[in-house]
């Protein structure tokens, strides 16, 4: 998917491998409980959210560490190395837990900084902002920007919970304001938005109006 890494599309790597028959569930109850119990298994050092006291300073809601492989993204030293300018809206196409596991797994080459679960809007982050996680399958753009997934499929709306929605929305203003990024849809875009982009996410069904009005609320 990125220049260094070349892999199948992201979508498909988020199928592979991950067992959709979760999707047959129907709206996850689990909710993250599998990343807290990931998160909950760290030495205490490394809980939490990385640089804790700056990201509390500037407003970041509560977030969970739970790093990614590092085959899986690039180590930088953001935005020194590189201005960040974007936001990238993603949609997982797998539940929270699965797709946890594909950016753990050292032989999928692809990752975000954070993911949101539907059900209670838990925040995990796997990526450090600093560093560029490969999520846009476009290289210039991940490096300008910050990649948020969102548990779910783009064609079940129920996903898209109102707690998803206020607690991406808290985190994304957060990352706009660490980075002066303006609060709107020509800065907060969709995955299917990146020039190049082969994929739908989050799709038609995501609520931008709202969105972007909780960023700005």
């Amino acid at each position: 998917m990125e220049p260094h890494a070349p892999t199948p599309s992201r979508r498909a790597l988020l199928r592979s491998g991950a067992g959709l028959g979760a999707a047959a569930l129907g709206l996850a109850t689990i909710s993250a409980s599998t990343a807290r119990a990931a998160d909950d298994r760290r030495p205490p050092g490394e809980r939490g959210a990385p640089d804790s006291g700056r990201r509390a300073s500037a407003g970041y809601p509560p977030t969970h560490w739970i790093p990614a492989s590092t085959s899986n993204y690039t180590v930088s030293n953001r935005p020194t190395t590189y201005q960040v300018d974007f936001v990238v809206i993603h949609v997982t196409q797998e539940t929270f837990p699965d797709a946890m596991k594909i950016f753990q797994n050292p032989a999928k080459k692809v990752s975000a900084h954070y993911m949101v679960a539907s059900a209670d809007g838990y925040i995990g982050q796997f990526v450090r902002e600093k560093d560029v996680a490969w999520h846009a399958g476009n290289w210039n753009y991940n490096t300008r920007s910050i990649g948020i997934e969102h548990e779910g499929w783009v064609d079940r709306p129920e996903y898209f919970t109102d707690a998803m929605y206020a607690s991406s929305a808290a985190l994304t203003a957060a990352i706009c304001g660490t980075y002066g990024i303006p609060r709107t849809r020509e800065h907060i875009i969709a995955h299917s938005e990146v020039p190049g982009a082969t994929h739908t996410d989050p799709g038609r069904l995501w609520d931008w109006d709202r969105y972007i009005a909780l960023v700005n609320g």
